[in-house]
């Protein structure tokens, strides 16, 4: 009896710390949203002043550059934090090929001298949340672009069950870092891994299977889709 007691308070004390900090992550999040968003509209007035230097007006852009990855971390946070409070519980059937294409249309223009490549030979109906499954695609999506050599061709399948995507590189990345948040998987493309801790809550939410491996240079993720 003594041991039972001791371990229900034990559970409860570490249910609590994780709630405390969930709590804590949600609440910061929102209550940076406003203060980063003033900085954002008073830089973005200073910028416009004609009377500024070049010089201040190039300060100016680093700071906000570095203001807006604050500002992506923060909401990245924030969403992180919904997702393990389950606060996305409404469900839809979803057929992911229209939404890959819109997304792809959306993206194509996105950075010069990077092409993206759609494939599908199939279109795996689920039962998600459908902003959550947006979110996954469109961070896979831009997890490639963004750390893909220039000129690069990114290669996008999907079939009956699974979705990936393939973009150049010249080192596999260190898998044990690679959906831990603020861990950099590549010293060559540094990041803050953010955006694979996301598509990696995504999938552990819906039991779908996140994978990824290192093939003939390339890097290639893929998300198999739990089979109903």
């Amino acid at each position: 009896e003594e041991l039972n007691n001791s371990i229900n308070r034990l559970l409860a004390s570490n249910v609590a710390a994780f709630r405390q900090q969930k709590e804590f992550t949600e609440n910061a999040a929102h209550e940076l949203q406003t203060p980063l968003a003033i900085v954002q509209s008073k830089l973005d007035i200073l910028f416009q002043n004609h009377q500024i230097t070049s010089e201040q007006a190039i300060l100016i852009e680093k700071i906000q550059n570095a203001l807006s990855r604050v500002s992506r971390i923060n909401k990245n946070l924030l969403l992180l934090a919904k997702i393990e409070d389950q606060q996305f519980p409404e469900k839809e059937f979803i057929d992911i090929a229209p939404m890959l294409q819109e997304i792809h249309f959306l993206l194509s223009d996105f950075k010069e001298e990077v092409s993206l490549h759609l494939e599908m030979t199939g279109n795996p109906g689920i039962e998600a949340n459908k902003i959550l499954v947006e979110t996954m695609l469109t961070n896979l999506l831009m997890n490639a672009i963004r750390h893909s050599p220039h000129p690069a061709d990114i290669h996008i399948i999907l079939n009956h069950n699974s979705f990936s995507v393939a973009n150049p590189g010249t080192t596999p990345l260190h898998t044990e870092k690679l959906f831990k948040r603020f861990s950099t998987a590549s010293r060559l493309t540094p990041g803050s891994g953010l955006g694979l801790s996301i598509v990696k809550e995504i999938c552990v939410r819906y039991q779908w299977e996140i994978g990824y491996n290192f093939t003939d240079n390339r890097h290639i993720f893929s998300v198999k889709f739990r089979a109903d």
